[in-house]
């Protein structure tokens, strides 16, 4: 079980998807919902400057895009399996969370499209700063990435 949870959490928040009901059993399933909400938060306010500048909605520049690349890269690499214990979900709790209880019974799944996050920032991390081109070609990824949870693990609002 060990060697199982150390190759689980390299994939980020996945391996506390099997392992964290535990840590929250005393009723902090709101804490671990305020915590992977502010995650997200902090994502799109990383991803709402990379994708003005990819738009051309603001003049590009190399620093700001270089280090907001670099935090989401880092936001995407934490380990946020504390932040998803089972019970944490839109059918438990509706006016909480939209995160759908299919997270915790497809696990494969998930953990492949947490893996997808943190490879495609990771990518657009180290090249954010090399021009507008560079950043337009990778921002797209990352994008599909986020996509590709929200679309079938968050429920509409």
């Amino acid at each position: 079980m060990q060697k199982i949870k150390t190759i689980l959490t390299a994939f980020g928040f996945s391996a506390a998807l099997l392992a964290a009901a535990p840590v929250f059993a005393d009723g902090h399933l709101e804490k671990a919902i305020e915590a992977r909400k502010a995650v997200m938060s902090l994502y799109s306010f990383n991803l709402g400057q990379l994708g003005a500048m990819a738009k051309g909605n603001v003049a590009y520049d190399a620093a700001a895009a270089s280090a907001a690349a670099g935090n989401l890269a880092a936001l995407a690499a934490l380990d946020q399996g504390a932040m998803w214990p089972k019970g944490s979900d839109a059918t438990a709790m509706p006016d909480k969370t939209r995160a759908k209880a299919e997270i915790w019974s497809t696990y494969p799944e998930i953990s492949g499209k947490s893996k997808a996050l943190v490879d495609a920032s990771a990518a657009m991390a180290k090249v954010a700063g090399d021009g507008l081109p560079a950043l337009q070609g990778a921002i797209g990824s990352v994008g599909q990435s986020c996509g590709g949870c929200h679309k079938p693990f968050r429920a509409p609002k």
